[in-house]
């Protein structure tokens, strides 16, 4: 018997070196050498734009300190913690953390233990009767039985290897979703504060038209101004007014998207108004292979493609036998009297083994389905990846191309100022009716509310470029196998 044991030992440590092992290579994806769209003119002089790393600019997983407003700071801590959507990506995460232990507990023997205490009394009439004629047993059990299965070819250790890959893909889309809720968040903030700026200059545009429609009614009374000047001074007044209003209706949305955002009611959150806008910081892009590392999505969707890999060695397994170590040890009597004596003990070894030997292809067909599963993921990495530089390249063209817009602007409001000083000089003077100081006047207001919009498309890129660039965050801190287990990590 010591032999046979010996020789099954040495088979299993034989079978345990054959394990089929599935090789995993991140997949190949197309990494420019260099982004085709320049720096903005206000950062061609730093040396530093291609070659410096996208997290020098702010502090990591805080990126949003850059811009240096501390409302928005107090803000996006309160969204990190509070947010509703970033509570479930972080309760899926640890789902998956709690499957990897599940998964990595088939390692291990399952041990049991299952006392019985039964007493049974049988009918004298039974077939078989007993000839002694007793009907009545006892049986008292106290086994403890143990159950193994070896992984001989893998299998526990690819289906760890995926629960793993899954998990940290969980891990990734925690910072996605984080990443998402701070950025739209500060979308919508800049936005909100561009609308006070908006707003403020609208105010004081009220404020002016109000000034030109006393002015032209004391002109009308002396005789000095028709009727129509009076009714375009006063159309041009109230429908400033209504712009005012109608932005009013714009920043209430903004806010109450904010307070959500932040895991407010909309009833219990209010922003005081602000007429300031920053400007928009230098944000460094890296260098294009560096993308890989630093966006979320990318680094979620590439653990889901090595746990597919790791899905379909789990399935080849199938293909081979499986063997199950069982043994079991305890006490069995027919009374109290009796059950705890040496002679009431018993124990079994055994093992057992199963090899299908005919499915109608099911086993290939699960091979083939995960190995589909596996090319889906491969071609969604690569779009993933190249969305990744396309977004990146969009918003550093948008901040190049706004830069210049907005000094193109800025000279448009200046000389629609000019403008619109000479025009009501004229006017007061007798030389033009009030219809040419309408005209410049809303000329003036459109060209300043429209330099506001520029400014604020600049910060929507400045956010949205730091969107792309995967806010300072690194695939390295996804969490490893043992802090898995471990539970030392928490995104």
């Amino acid at each position: 018997m010591k032999y046979v044991w010996t020789a099954a030992c040495f088979g299993l440590l034989a079978a345990a070196g054959c394990q089929i092992r599935q090789p995993y290579h991140p997949p190949a994806a197309p990494v420019p050498a260099a982004y085709k769209e320049p720096p903005p003119a206000a950062f061609q002089e730093s040396k530093e734009w291609q070659s410096a790393n996208p997290a020098d600019g702010f502090s990591r997983g805080h990126w949003w300190e850059v811009f240096g407003d501390p409302v928005l700071n107090t803000l996006e801590e309160k969204a990190v913690t509070a947010n509703q959507n970033v509570k479930s990506a972080a309760a899926r995460f640890q789902q998956a953390r709690a499957f990897v232990r599940e998964s990595r507990a088939s390692k291990y023997p399952a041990v049991a233990v299952a006392p019985s205490i039964v007493n049974e009394r049988f009918s004298r009439n039974r077939p078989l009767a007993s000839a002694s004629g007793k009907t009545t047993f006892g049986d008292f059990r106290l086994p403890v039985d143990a159950a193994w299965e070896p992984d001989l070819w893998g299998r526990v250790r690819m289906l760890v290897d995926s629960s793993v890959g899954n998990a940290q893909a969980e891990a990734a889309d925690v910072e996605s979703v984080r990443l998402s809720v701070t950025a739209e968040l500060a979308l919508d903030y800049f936005d909100l504060r561009s609308y006070d700026l908006e707003r403020s200059i609208v105010d004081n545009a009220v404020k002016t038209y109000e000034r030109a429609l006393e002015l032209t009614r004391n002109r009308y009374e002396g005789g000095l101004a028709n009727r129509l000047d009076l009714e375009e001074a006063e159309t041009q007044l109230e429908a400033t007014r209504a712009q005012a209003i109608d932005i009013t209706a714009q920043r209430a949305k903004l806010e109450h998207a904010i307070a959500v955002l932040a895991g407010q009611t909309p009833e219990e959150f209010s922003l005081a108004e602000q007429t300031t806008i920053p400007t928009p910081p230098a944000i460094p892009a890296g260098v294009p292979s560096a993308l890989l590392q630093r966006r979320p999505d990318i680094a979620g969707i590439e653990r889901r493609v090595a746990a597919a890999n790791a899905q379909i060695g789990y399935a080849r397994t199938a293909f081979y036998p499986r063997v199950l170590l069982t043994a079991a040890l305890g006490l069995e009597g027919t009374s109290m009297a009796n059950w705890m004596n040496w002679p009431s003990a018993f124990w079994a070894v055994g093992a057992a083994a199963l090899q299908p030997l005919f499915d109608a292809g099911r086993r290939r067909a699960v091979v083939d389905e995960n190995s589909a599963g596996y090319d889906a993921l491969v071609a969604d990495y690569r779009q993933t990846v190249l969305t990744a530089f396309q977004q990146v390249e969009d918003n550093m063209a948008s901040l190049r191309v706004l830069e210049a817009e907005a000094t193109r602007q800025h000279a448009a409001v200046e000389a629609a100022k000019r403008s619109e000083a000479l025009s009501m000089n004229r006017y007061r003077g007798g030389l033009v009716t009030y219809l040419e100081v309408a005209i410049l006047q809303a000329i003036r207001l459109q060209n300043e509310r429209t330099a506001i919009g520029i400014e604020r498309r600049r910060m929507e890129s400045s956010v949205l470029l730091i969107k792309a660039l995967g806010g300072g965050w690194d695939a390295k801190s996804l969490p490893t196998e043992r802090e898995l287990v471990a539970g030392r990590q928490r995104p």
